[in-house]
């Protein structure tokens, strides 16, 4: 038997799909899916954590907790889901692109360039989550803008009409894109170390202990894949030890993102001036790094969901 992170490519007789038949389309679908499982599951975190990130005047004095009991009781419990129809439309290709991407790099690195072992891993990771957000990066600011509203104090009825508020008073077609230097600077390390970490603890965890923490593949017994109960512990340490490494980049890309919206979006138009607009005014704790408490709640579960949900979708639709 054979673990899935060194499978051959020899043909096998099966009445399933061929590796040819739509594998694109496959991982487009599976890398999709597993986005939209795992933004799910932390939605209200995401929308608390961008309200303590960019300072909203109305929980800017809370912390994590008192702002997750804050907003069912000012806006509704609907309130911890606000902007996640946008963050749907905005995920789907995302995770997609993403998951897709990866395997296209990957193989391009190792069969076209000469790049293997762990570091191609790395290097594919950091290529496909670039590549995923500059496709989706507009859909992601509309997202924030919706996320940063309170009940009662709403500049955006919704997602057509934060497209066109957007383009008509910020500068059309590239005011979607602030942001996007620190977005992308962030991304390499966070989508790399994300990928390389879960493909590294998968492939060494198949190696050495393949009876314990290895299955057979239900779409391929003679592939070896990682339980499910693995898969989300992988996935989970993966994206802890991402989002550490990027976490102030976040914090400049959502100010940056937000633009007019905040009193003093003049001070955050570039990725230098934002980070040290935060570091001098508001510090360390509880500028750069205000909210890590929530991105670790929120980035494990995250993190462990997709992986899993990405590893079940190759199963059904046949991609192992």
């Amino acid at each position: 038997m054979t673990s899935e992170a060194a499978v051959s490519t020899r043909p096998t007789m099966s009445s399933t799909p061929s590796k040819g038949d739509y594998h694109w389309l496959r991982s487009f679908v599976a890398g999709g899916v597993a986005g939209c499982c795992a933004k799910t599951t932390i939605a209200p975190l995401d929308r608390v954590k961008i309200l303590l990130q960019a300072q909203n005047p109305h929980y800017k004095h809370l912390g994590v907790i008192s702002t997750l009991r804050a907003v069912p009781k000012k806006e509704g419990i609907l309130g911890l889901y606000k902007g996640n129809g946008a963050m749907m439309v905005r995920i789907f290709p995302y995770g997609a692109i993403q998951f897709m991407a990866f395997d296209k790099y990957k193989k391009l690195l190792s069969k076209q360039i000469g790049i293997s072992g762990h570091i191609h891993r790395l290097m594919a990771g950091s290529m496909a989550g670039m590549t995923a957000v500059i496709c989706t990066y507009p859909l992601d600011v509309v997202r924030a803008r919706l996320a940063f509203q309170v009940k009662g104090d709403h500049r955006y009825t919704g997602i057509a009409n934060a497209f066109h508020t957007i383009y008509l008073k910020e500068g059309g077609v590239l005011g979607f894109y602030r942001g996007l230097t620190p977005t992308l600077i962030g991304m390499a390390p966070y989508a790399g170390l994300s990928f390389f970490t879960f493909g590294t603890l998968k492939s060494l965890g198949l190696k050495h202990f393949p009876e314990l923490l290895g299955r057979p593949s239900s779409d391929n017994p003679d592939v070896l894949i990682l339980k499910t109960h693995v898969n989300l512990l992988c996935g989970g340490v993966a994206g802890a030890i991402a989002q550490t490494a990027s976490y102030p980049l976040d914090v400049a890309r959502r100010r940056m993102q937000l633009g007019s919206v905040l009193p003093d979006s003049e001070k955050c138009v570039s990725l230098i001036k934002t980070l040290k607009y935060v570091y001098n005014t508001f510090g360390v704790k509880k500028g750069l790094y205000r909210g890590l408490s929530l991105n670790y709640i929120r980035c494990v579960p995250s993190q462990a969901v997709a992986f899993t949900t990405y590893e079940f979708m190759k199963q059904v639709l046949h991609l192992n």
